[in-house]
């Protein structure tokens, strides 16, 4: 029964009313009278009706004013005004006010009490079946918990089986997004992601992941229409949901909400990112595919965003996210022959070698995307080899060290060309303070000066009056201070450095001698030869096949030391 309270100041019209038609058998009951706004305002209070036929001409309070403040307290009461007069400004404050109607008393009967009763009846359902399906979908929202959503999702993407969460029945009815009728998905890489947490402990790891997911989720809003999972090695992917709208909305929408999120990531944790867009999907089952057509787009290209504007019709195999990057190139990671190399040159403090295979490695890769598995690893190994030469050569707590380029600087690059810029200041930098520290001692600034100079270009040209000129000194001045210092003289310096980095040279087995004699900085073979028995004692050959009689192959060390 629809419960219904009479308001109306004079008696003979609530007679009329009580009497018009018969309630019960038409689903109403009249559960009270008032004969002013006061105190029908006080009966609603005590115990709310459905509906309130009320006068508009009343003392005390007004059947408008008690309309104004049933709807403010009471927005689920229906109200219908009745009136003797036909007054526009009454009946436009009414139906602002959300009565369902607005009838004069004197045309009054019984069907058409009748109808504008039922339509009441109508709203009030109407009302009733939105909160129980609000109320239901609150309860779905408040049994799937992010995690296990996420968790679910990720079960999705990956194909795997939906019972594994029991989200059988939420996931055929769509109740994961209440009001979603279409999908679309989005991939996001973070660039540095390997290069940063290749020293990370999994804790370390686990913590960023949970950093970028929640800020993700934050920027995003509200979990049951976008949310942000975390899929593996830096890679994430973002649902979204939309009511029935247009593509071109979608993809304003999505487009807006993907800058929003690398935006806030590179402001608030410094990471950089690249994303890529899916096809649009009807249902949760399409995700897959959607997701897969975005990571190949994302591991495709470097552009940082396109958006599919079809509807994905029919799923597609997911292929390995890694598969086009193999199809433009069988590189993983460096190979061990330049792995040999770049350690040789850096022992032999060859920083001409180390730009020139840098520039070799890099022109491998430049066809993919900068946030690559492949560029990524390539990038990692040659910072591991360069930490690895200085923990070798320099003391840990060497405040020099702090000076070199790190990977977050290195990760903040936007391209492959960017990056490969900031290789070659990360090695320059590093042959820059491996020369300082081998030239450490008690020379004077001046020899200091003239034996960075030899080593960092003993393998070409060479000369005391080159050297003078470099520095700004008198040759004859700058050959006896060099002698007094060093207990060399310019030229023997300059040949037992030569020396030194053509017996690492042959220790490696990569070269000829001859090769090696010309590397080196030597114009001719057999000057190499004789140089090379006055210092080692032994012959190139007799060095190779005898490793037990090398005399002096540590002597380059002290030589560069002070005294």
């Amino acid at each position: 029964m629809f419960q219904v309270l009479l308001v109306d100041d004079e008696p003979l019209v609530r007679h009329n009313l009580w009497t018009l038609l018969d309630w019960a058998d038409y689903g109403f009951e009249l559960c009270g009278q008032a004969h002013n706004g006061l105190i029908a305002l006080t009966m609603i209070e005590q115990s709310p009706p459905h509906i309130v036929i009320i006068d508009v001409d009343m003392p005390e309070m007004s059947g408008v004013e008690l309309n104004r403040t049933i709807k403010e307290r009471f927005p689920g009461v229906k109200t219908i005004m009745l009136s003797s007069y036909d007054d526009y400004d009454y009946v436009r404050d009414c139906l602002n006010n959300g009565s369902i109607d607005y009838l004069l008393k004197h045309r009054l009967d019984e069907s058409t009490l009748l109808n504008i009763l039922n339509k009441a009846v109508s709203e009030l359902q109407q009302e009733n079946r939105l909160r129980e399906k609000q109320f239901a979908e609150s309860v779905i929202a408040e049994k799937v918990s992010p995690e296990d959503m996420r968790d679910y999702l990720l079960y999705l993407l990956k194909r795997q089986t939906k019972t594994t969460y029991g989200f059988e029945d939420v996931s055929q009815k769509d109740n994961l997004y209440p009001h979603a009728s279409r999908y679309a998905t989005a991939a996001l890489q973070i660039v540095p992601f390997l290069l940063l947490t290749e020293s990370y402990s999994d804790v370390q790891t686990n913590g960023l992941v949970q950093q970028v997911v929640d800020m993700m989720q934050q920027s995003l809003g509200d979990i049951h229409e976008r949310t942000a999972v975390y899929v593996e090695e830096g890679r994430f992917v973002i649902v979204f949901s939309f009511r029935e709208r247009s593509e071109h909305i979608m993809q304003r929408e999505v487009d807006g909400q993907l800058r929003k999120i690398q935006h806030a990531l590179e402001l608030f944790l410094n990471l950089q990112s690249v994303t890529a867009v899916g096809p649009i999907c009807t249902s949760l089952s399409q995700l897959a595919s959607s997701y897969c057509s975005a990571e190949y787009e994302l591991d495709g290209s470097s552009s940082v965003k396109t958006f599919r504007s079809h509807t994905l019709q029919n799923e597609t195999p997911c292929s390995d996210k890694h598969s086009h990057e193999k199809d433009q190139s069988q590189r993983v990671s460096l190979t061990i022959e330049e792995q040999k190399q770049l350690l040789l040159s850096i022992e032999r403090f060859d920083k001409q070698g180390v730009h020139q295979l840098i520039s070799s490695i890099f022109a491998s890769i430049d066809d993919l995307p900068i946030h690559s598995h492949t560029v990524q690893m390539v990038v990692s190994e040659l910072m591991q080899t360069g930490d690895k030469a200085w923990r070798t050569c320099l003391p840990s707590t060497d405040p020099a060290v702090a000076n070199l380029p790190s990977r977050s600087e290195l990760g903040r690059m936007k391209t492959i060309r960017e990056l490969e810029q900031g290789l070659q200041s990360f090695f320059s930098s590093l042959f820059h303070l491996l020369n300082q520290h081998r030239v450490i001692g008690s020379y004077s600034r001046h020899v200091t000066q003239t034996i960075q100079f030899i080593l960092e270009r003993y393998s070409g040209y060479v000369t005391l009056e080159l050297a003078a000129s470099v520095i700004g000194l008198n040759a004859s001045y700058l050959s006896r201070i060099f002698k007094e210092e060093t207990q060399r003289t310019f030229s023997e310096y300059v040949n037992q450095v030569r020396i030194d980095a053509g017996c690492k040279l042959l220790d490696s087995g990569r070269y000829s001698i001859k090769e090696i004699s010309m590397q080196v900085g030597f114009t001719t073979h057999n000057y190499f030869f004789k140089v090379f028995k006055e210092i080692t004692g032994l012959t190139p050959q007799a060095y190779l096949s005898n490793p037990g009689k090398r005399k002096n192959e540590t002597k380059l060390p002290t030589l560069h030391m002070g005294n």
